[in-house]
């Protein structure tokens, strides 16, 4: 049930669109080509069975966490609904 001069479903349209971008913008940045052996940033080894998984990675487990973590605090999760129209 949309208020004011929205139709109906107009909200869970515009956060299922923000999900699709995401989905897009991930896969958009995944790693593809051949594999490093060795991490980029510290220069471990990186595993045959993560090699083989991701095609294309370049950094280790631990360095990827640490490169990730960033981006999960870039979501606002307890904003209302009016602030993620905005």
């Amino acid at each position: 049930m949309a208020g004011g001069w929205t139709r109906d479903g107009a909200v869970q349209e515009q956060i299922d669109d923000t999900v699709a971008d995401a989905v897009l913008a991930a896969r958009a940045n995944m790693p593809s080509g051949a594999s490093e052996p060795f991490c980029v940033i510290c220069g471990d080894d990186i595993p045959e069975g993560r090699r083989h998984a991701v095609p294309g990675v370049r950094t280790c487990v631990k360095c990827q966490s640490a490169r990730d973590r960033p981006l999960a605090a870039a979501f606002n999760r307890r904003g209302s609904k009016d602030s993620q129209l905005r």
